[in-house]
């Protein structure tokens, strides 16, 4: 072999039988080796150093891909997929999971392009990729929203570089949850998890020391805490038995569900994968003790995991994979028996489980339903959902909403007061695929205005009506608050805005040919969904009656009554906001007594009407008063003619007339 010109560095190497490339072969093997072996954290490094030796084929950079996927880093997920995606003779399922690293990564836009490519591509999936473009669509409006909750990291609960999630209420004032920190009460080092490359998940109390504020977390006795997983609990109020998750060897004669939240792993040295198992526990003289399996485990076939007991601890509701449920994995429950027992598990139905992943369910005290959830529409990863109604019978399933939501994985929910505050899992922060448990404060409901506006004037035949009113600019603002929102209607007289229950807002409108218009409204706590608002602006006509809204007096007094008074208060703001308008105020009675008492009771009302305007700061200059008596019936009532009190009280009434605009 002739060296000459050959770097010595090589000479060395190919003397001893480690050339780049070899040693490129060499991590290579190793690589796959441990990604055969679920040990995708482990084996991520050496494919690392493979790549710098030699360029990596397609297989290996499907399983880099797929390596950062399952080991939940989003970003370099992202990155791989779209190495793999441009490469020839790529699989074009890796079409999917490109567009769902970019959809976790709140790259919508682009992430609804590979969906599309992926439902051309695989048409047997095209109603699946028309309903996560669809998603992708109400992504971007749920991050447009208003922000549903205040949300903040726990840092006295999480810890650097670990995961922690799932907390559940412990006792009277505390929480328990699942962390893979590896601290061990015997001093030994933790037994490291090669799926992520961090310790086994262990379970870890901590106690409130103030509102949301929590003591240093301490793991839970080793009688729970085993070897291995141990993961997700739950206990009921009186705090006498806890559920958990373990994981559990058995061999691999099915599918397994390669899924991080699933925990399963296969031995290198045999054909065996973990599967969960929930298991309980009793507390006597303050410690845990007589742990014992769920009745319906059954490692053999499927999982059961991440149990959830009501406050009570009558219903206990869980995950798993079992036959004949309508997804990946479904959220079942079971019920207390007589006897102490559990019954049959029960699938939730088909509003809760969809045909993708239902996970990390939770009931409040009030016995909503809570759960995790890849298949209904939401934000990107896991979404945290809720449920109206009750076992069995659920109804109204609804996504929580930005920043519960965001584009990654959200999950594990719980109340530390119903429907206000509480605590949530998330890896909205992570750059290694770790979870933190996140503190959130519900802000108050968003809800849709459903705007409306509408013309005011009197026809041909003296009769005020109302009409649509198109293309009518309105803006929009929020009490106490600077910022506003301008929306025009369209051409059906209709706009809708964004807005909270329990907050006031005014309405400012404009259209040519009508007066500028002003109103204010309080949207109440228990509003639905959407609120009507319907906005009227009266013509700008000289010599036409606009009649006021319940402007009515009681018989033969000229006072003005309370529910008069807020209705001429919204007259004192439509002139306030058309300085140059100058108005008659005109005052009519019922048919009883003679004309002459009625055109000076009239009078004095109309007169009691402009007296309110001014005494509110409008120029007196600008009114007239005007009395009709009862020249002017609005229906049949007139002398001799019997009518109940209601229809006498429609000719009690005050108009107002333009008489410069």
């Amino acid at each position: 072999m002739n060296f000459k010109n050959i770097p010595f560095y090589l000479i060395t190497a190919a003397v001893l039988g480690f050339t780049p490339v070899a040693q490129g072969q060499s991590s290579l093997r190793k690589a796959d080796k441990l990604y055969d072996n679920y040990e995708f954290a482990l084996a991520l490094p050496l494919y690392k150093e493979a790549i710098l030796k030699r360029k990596p084929e397609l297989p290996t950079v499907e399983r880099i891909a797929t390596a950062y996927r399952l080991t939940r880093q989003n970003r370099e997920a992202e990155v791989w997929y779209g190495k793999v995606v441009s490469m020839p003779g790529r699989p074009p399922m890796n079409l999917y999971y490109y567009a769902e690293a970019l959809r976790s990564n709140g790259k919508y836009i682009e992430a609804k392009e590979q969906y599309m490519q992926w439902g051309e591509e695989m048409p047997e999936y095209a109603e699946r990729a028309q309903q996560l473009m669809e998603a992708t669509d109400k992504s971007i409006r749920l991050m447009k929203q208003p922000a549903v909750a205040e949300v903040t990291q726990l840092t006295t609960l999480n810890a650097a570089g670990a995961s922690d999630f799932s907390p559940m209420m412990y006792g009277s004032n505390g929480i328990i949850f699942t962390s893979d920190r590896g601290v061990r009460k015997d001093g030994k080092d933790a037994k490291v998890y090669g799926w992520t490359g961090r310790p086994y998940l262990q379970l870890f109390v901590a106690q409130e020391v103030g509102e949301g504020t929590y003591g240093s977390p301490q793991p839970l006795q080793e009688v729970v805490n085993a070897d291995y997983h141990n993961a997700t609990a739950s206990a009921a109020k009186d705090g006498g038995k806890l559920y958990f998750t373990r994981t559990k060897m058995v061999p691999a004669l099915s599918n397994v569900n390669a899924d991080p939240t699933s925990w399963a792993e296969k031995n290198e040295n045999q054909n065996l994968v973990n599967r969960l198992e929930i298991y309980a526990a009793e507390k006597k003289g303050g410690a845990w003790s007589n742990i014992e399996p769920f009745v319906y485990n059954k490692v053999e076939e499927y999982s059961v995991g991440h149990p959830a007991v009501s406050a009570d601890g009558q219903v206990l509701y869980f995950v798993s994979d079992m036959p004949g449920g309508f997804g990946d994995t479904d959220i079942y429950y079971s019920t207390r028996q007589p006897n102490g027992g559990w019954s049959e598990p029960v699938n939730a139905g088909a509003v809760v489980n969809t045909s993708g992943r239902e996970s990390f369910p939770y009931v409040d005290a009030n016995g909503k339903l809570y759960f995790a959830s890849e298949g209904h529409p939401g934000m990107g990863g896991m979404d945290i959902f809720s449920a109206e109604g009750g076992l069995g019978n659920w109804r109204d399933v609804k996504n929580l909403g930005y920043p519960i939501n965001t584009p990654q994985n959200d999950y594990g929910i719980m109340f530390t007061e119903p429907g206000v505050r509480g605590l949530l899992s998330s890896n909205r922060d992570s750059q290694n695929g770790t979870e933190d448990i996140y503190a959130f404060k519900v802000l108050q409901k968003p809800v849709v205005l459903a705007i409306t506006t509408l013309g005011r004037y009197q026809n041909n035949k003296k009769k005020t009506v109302q009409e649509p009113l198109p293309q009518t600019r309105i803006m929009i603002s929020q009490k106490n608050s600077k910022d506003s929102t301008v929306v025009i209607t369209d051409e059906k007289a209709q706009s809708y805005a964004d807005a909270r229950a329990g907050n006031a807002y005014t309405f400012t409108g404009s259209k040519i040919g009508f007066l500028k218009m002003e109103s204010a409204i309080e949207v109440p706590t228990t509003a639905s969904d959407t609120v009507q608002v319907a906005l009227i602006f009266d013509k700008n006509e000289v010599e036409k009656a606009i009649v006021l809204e319940n402007i009515y007096y009681d018989l033969d007094k000229a006072d003005i009554r309370p529910d008069a008074a807020k209705e001429l208060d919204k007259l004192v703001t439509l002139l306030k906001n058309n300085p140059s308008v100058e108005i008659e105020m005109g005052s009519h009675t019922d048919s009883r007594e003679s004309h002459q008492y009625n055109q000076q009771l009239s009078e004095r009302r109309a007169q009691a009407a402009v007296d309110y305007l001014v005494s509110k700061g409008i120029e007196r200059n600008r009114l007239t008063a005007k009395g009709y008596g009862k020249t002017r019936l609005v229906n049949k009532c007139a002398d001799g003619v019997e009518c109940p009190e209601a229809e006498h009280q429609k000719n009690r009434r005050t108009e107002f007339m333009i008489k410069k605009n």
